[in-house]
């Protein structure tokens, strides 16, 4: 009797020390996540990597991401640059001057093109009613980005060019105070910044943008090193964005409210922006050819000290987006 009775109790005291199979499977997931760093910004190109993040795809994928912010992409890109960052979500641009210094990094995804991002938003008391009043006049800009691209390529089509302003280097969040306090004329943005400075100029603003001379496209880059040496890990990356995009597609409102969260920026700027963004996880041809225009606009105008396009091909990753979503890929090789 006494043996049976001590059976019975050794039995309840290591079934009592034994954990529920859910709770070894989580603190076995969670002892196995791969911690990351991911620099991205506040702007709304970056709509994807907040989403990702909010909705736990990232631990979804086996990833504990540490997030790293910035006011825009070209300082997320130093970012990785400087060995801070395993992943940089970044605008074209960038990219493509830090490729002409010698830069070994890859696109892996682009996750946003805009026709509809970039403009020229001016002032009416400076003198400016139509486009070709920009001559002659202070246009703050910001070197090295989309910006800098945007606003020759616009001042091309009005028939101008740089030596027809008064170019004024400025950082995005210095663009609004700049032109309220007439320090400037005009000014060339993206959002959030051009739609915020559109709303206090009011009835004194006047925008300027074409959606036909260019296409802004938003991309998570990485260190060619850590690509080739970490195949899985860029690949369980691109499956949270992928579920991110899924996820923004069908419920936008939702989205919005994470990134007005996310970036404490007012839900109405958001929703109001919105519609000027495409979000989708692809690597597309058209890519590689904004890249070589951009290549052929900064060596003209010596921004650049080479004088060969660099080989594109060899800094878009192909080959990690194509494992987990092959129809992603749009005419590449």
């Amino acid at each position: 009797m006494w043996k049976s009775t001590l059976s019975l109790l050794l039995i309840f005291v290591l079934s009592g020390c034994q954990k529920s199979p859910s709770q070894d499977a989580s603190q076995r997931s969670a002892a196995t996540l791969q911690k990351i760093t991911v620099a991205y910004t506040y702007q709304p190109q970056s709509t994807l990597a907040h989403v990702a993040v909010a909705k736990g795809y990232f631990a979804e994928e086996g990833l504990e991401v540490q997030s790293l912010m910035h006011t825009f992409g070209k300082a997320s890109l130093q970012s990785l640059l400087d060995h801070k960052a395993d992943f940089a979500a970044v605008a074209e641009t960038p990219f493509m001057f830090n490729v002409l210094k010698g830069e070994k990094i890859y696109l892996i995804a682009n996750i946003e093109a805009s026709g509809k991002n970039n403009a020229i938003v001016a002032r009416k008391d400076a003198g400016i009613s139509v486009a070709g009043d920009l001559k002659g006049k202070r246009i703050g800009f910001t070197p090295g980005t989309t910006s800098d691209f945007f606003l020759d390529s616009m001042l091309t089509v009005i028939g101008l060019n740089r030596q027809s302003i008064q170019p004024v280097p400025l950082k995005p969040e210095e663009m609004q105070a700049a032109i309220v306090e007439k320090r400037v004329d005009a000014v060339c943005t993206w959002n959030y910044p051009l739609t915020q400075i559109k709303r206090q100029l009011g009835p004194n603003g006047v925008l300027f943008y074409d959606p036909i001379i260019y296409t802004e496209t938003f991309n998570f880059a990485a260190q060619q090193d850590f690509v080739q040496k970490n195949p899985e890990t860029v690949r369980r990356f691109l499956r949270a964005l992928i579920k991110a995009e899924n996820f923004v597609a069908q419920h936008p409102d939702e989205a919005q409210a994470i990134m007005s969260a996310a970036t404490k920026t007012d839900l109405d700027l958001i929703r109001e922006v919105w519609n000027a963004f495409n979000y989708r996880v692809v690597l597309d041809k058209k890519l590689l050819i904004t890249l070589e225009d951009e290549t052929r606009w900064a060596m003209k105008n010596k921004l650049t000290d080479q004088t060969v396009m660099p080989e594109y091909q060899n800094y878009i990753h192909l080959d990690s987006l194509r494992a987990v979503k092959p129809d992603a890929i749009r005419g590449g090789r």
